[in-house]
């Protein structure tokens, strides 16, 4: 399966530590050798960067480790090939415009079932079932929600009612982020964690690296790391149950129902 990483902070926070080890997965500590791909937000703005090789040998992965971008919303995403060609359209994380914000998104699972309507203003320039389920999820958006809102909970709920639908079609572990907040969606396998004052020492799982996060925060900061599995073998992860889905928000998760109708 493919690999997620995602990471939403109350301040502009790094993710070279978390990228370190999540890195590996890609080629040296798990046979994920199709892409990869990271996208950090930045005001208004977000940088995307995307490699098809493999991202432990990757040295776009490098130099994103040796620049670090500080950022409140990240999503990466280490691929395994299921649907498409191994291609630079087809690495992960895609991005689009809504409502006047860009829209990140990356999707780990095969979709055996899903058909996605050909959109009116979202298409696909790829050829995954993911940028397809993407496309929809915009247009269905901009349907149930004509000109944006600023209520965020309103989204959240069209976001979940949408994916409990898609995710009847196959496997759907997702990570997606406007800039505002991060969305997580798990059909089998996900986990977080929120780290907050007292901050320890955390040590990776992938790589002889760790830090001691009290060295290089703040008592006020608050960051959530959200991954397919744990990133670090010394501190408490959560999992994800099935078809839950997650909302995070200045470091911390703001809604936790489990399964939404639409």
């Amino acid at each position: 399966m493919c690999q997620l990483l995602g990471m939403n902070c109350n301040v502009p926070t790094d993710i070279v530590f978390s990228l370190t080890g999540f890195q590996q997965r890609g080629g040296r500590t798990d046979d994920h050798g199709d892409g990869w791909g990271i996208a950090f937000f930045e005001g208004k703005g977000c940088r995307v960067f995307l490699d098809p090789s493999p991202a432990a040998h990757s040295p776009v992965a490098a130099f994103v480790r040796n620049y670090p971008i500080r950022s409140l919303n990240v999503i990466a995403h280490i691929r395994k090939a299921t649907r498409g060609p191994i291609a630079l359209e087809n690495t992960h994380p895609f991005i689009r415009e809504l409502w006047g914000r860009y829209w990140i998104f990356a999707h780990n699972g095969t979709l055996d079932h899903y058909e996605a309507p050909r959109g009116q203003r979202f298409r696909p320039v790829g050829s995954t079932d993911s940028e397809a389920a993407f496309c929809d999820l915009l247009e269905t958006l901009e349907r149930r929600i004509p000109g944006g809102t600023e209520d965020d909970d309103v989204v959240s709920e069209a976001i979940a009612g949408w994916a409990s639908q898609v995710a009847r079609c196959g496997a759907f572990n997702f990570l997606l982020s406007d800039g505002r907040r991060l969305y997580a969606h798990c059909s089998n396998r996900l986990c977080y964690i929120e780290r907050a004052a007292p901050f320890t020492v955390a040590r990776l799982v992938d790589a002889d690296v760790e830090i001691d996060f009290s060295q290089v925060t703040t008592p006020d900061d608050r960051v959530a790391v959200i991954a397919t599995t744990p990133l670090t073998n010394n501190e408490v992860w959560t999992p994800l149950a099935a078809n839950e889905f997650a909302v995070f928000e200045d470091g911390r998760r703001v809604m936790r129902e489990q399964r939404w109708k639409t």
